[in-house]
């Protein structure tokens, strides 16, 4: 095989994904430990078990990364890879990624999303889109490290919960995110988490993460682009919000994409991520 995708599982995506002969893909699972048991985030995951395990564990929870091993073992069988990780600035999941790409036999190029979920699910169309053009390892590289800087990722959580015991906000945004009070529109900065604007509710939030995306659009063509929206699976605020978006600009396509593990574990029942 010529080419192969590689992402961990906080993109949301099942190794089905894409089902090409030419190109291969495959997801690392990252690891959500609540008490004694650990919950692999693969396709074999119940989610609903998880959060309800989470819901009932009165201690912290924690998440891991994938090892070193568990990429190389993901690289092998393809004489290019392309690796898209959450944020490093979030993770360890892209030193690990890295780490193996210095031991595996292919060439491998891996991209640092500086964001998780959809920002990684539109990295991975791009990727696939650039492979079957034609495009050299060189040329898939470069143009995928290019279309990361034009990508963006607000989100609202009903709790932040989870992202401050786990240290994965700066202490302001943490103090920010724990008041009762406010419920902040956050986005990725350069692949860390900053606070956008303070609202007072949910629905506040979330009408003003809708309203407020055309303020990072800049002079793109937003016609050729995509819009990601995930959530919690069957949660009607999401397609709420997938509405209200498709009502409010001209995306090529919006799909709402549900939570796999990591992101379940992050952004609980309430949490919207939208990523264009």
């Amino acid at each position: 095989m010529k080419f192969k995708i590689v992402v961990d599982s906080s993109a949301n995506l099942l190794p089905d994904y894409i089902s090409d002969s030419e190109v291969g893909f495959e997801v690392a699972p990252l690891t959500i430990r609540i008490g004694d048991k650990d919950f692999i985030d693969n396709e074999n995951l119940d989610i609903k078990q998880m959060l309800d395990a989470l819901s009932s564990f009165k201690g912290k929870a924690t998440t891991s990364c994938p090892s070193p091993q568990s990429f190389l073992e993901a690289y092998n069988g393809a004489e290019n890879v392309i690796c898209i990780t959450i944020s490093s600035k979030l993770s360890g999941t892209f030193n690990s990624a890295f780490v193996a790409a210095t031991e595996a036999k292919s060439k491998v190029h891996v991209v640092d999303s500086k964001g998780t979920s959809g920002m990684m699910v539109l990295l991975v169309d791009k990727a696939y889109e650039l492979i079957k053009k034609g495009l050299s390892f060189e040329e898939v590289s470069h143009e995928l490290d290019e279309f990361q800087k034009t990508l963006n990722l607000f989100f609202v959580l009903d709790s932040f919960d989870n992202l401050v015991r786990n240290g994965r906000m700066s202490k302001i945004v943490a103090f920010i995110a724990s008041k009762a009070s406010i419920k902040p529109l956050c986005v990725a900065n350069d692949g860390e988490i900053k606070v956008y604007k303070k609202l007072r509710t949910m629905k506040m939030a979330t009408k003003a993460l809708v309203d407020d995306m055309k303020d990072l659009f800049k002079d793109q063509d937003i016609t050729q682009r995509d819009c990601v929206v995930t959530c919690i699976q069957g949660e009607e605020e999401g397609e709420r919000v997938k509405q209200m978006i498709e009502e409010t600009y001209s995306f090529r396509s919006v799909r709402l994409v549900s939570h796999r593990g990591l992101c379940a574990f992050y952004a609980l029942p309430g949490g919207i991520i939208v990523s264009f």
